[in-house]
């Protein structure tokens, strides 16, 4: 499943930031995105990132397998390059949306999405060691038909709830973008829906 959050460019917009996407699929995104720039490439392509990155304050990195659960190193990678390209550009926010099974004991993590938890693993390994001001954003299932209800929970490497819509984690995210209160932390997110 493809996640677009349509509050996050909301947000970001009325806050008056500009944002660029990095897509491999335009397609994906909603026609009435908002973004400033959309960029047509791939995380493991330097030179996308590089483009991405032209002009930019600070990064959300939102990578996902789709549903392809095979081993893989896309997240990781991509999320090294990301960093380079940061530390090159003196770019120092970075919020790194990721599973959070990493908050479960990993014998609890049901075997067949062991292969993609590895690599959130690496690429939070990838964050927490880059010396950026990150933030690391592990939400539990994201709703798609859950409503933005600006009503959820956030703790440090903990998580309560079972799901958070799509809307709620844009708008979280966004707010990271906007205080240090969690930089250099692990932040589990969820909420309560009726």
């Amino acid at each position: 499943m493809t996640y677009n959050f349509p509050y996050f460019f909301l947000g970001c917009r009325s806050l008056g930031y500009n944002v660029t996407v990095l897509v491999r699929d335009p397609s994906k995104l909603p026609a009435d995105h908002k973004a400033s720039k959309v960029v047509v490439g791939d995380v493991l392509n330097k030179e996308d990132v590089k483009k991405t990155m032209e002009g930019q304050d600070a990064v959300i990195i939102i990578l996902g397998t789709r549903n392809v659960l095979t081993p893989t190193t896309m997240m990781s990678e991509g999320t090294k390059n990301i960093v380079e390209v940061m530390k090159a550009r003196g770019i120092r926010k970075v919020v790194g949306c990721m599973s959070a099974f990493l908050l479960w004991d990993r014998s609890k993590v049901p075997p067949r999405l062991i292969p993609v938890t590895e690599d959130h693993d690496r690429m939070y390994t990838v964050l927490k060691t880059s010396g950026l001001d990150y933030v690391a954003v592990m939400p539990p299932h994201i709703g798609d038909d859950l409503p933005l209800t600006q009503r959820y929970s956030v703790a440090e490497k903990m998580l309560k709830g079972r799901a958070i819509s799509k809307h709620d984690l844009g708008h979280f995210f966004v707010k990271c973008l906007s205080t240090s209160e969690w930089d250099g932390k692990t932040m589990g997110v969820w909420a309560e829906y009726k």
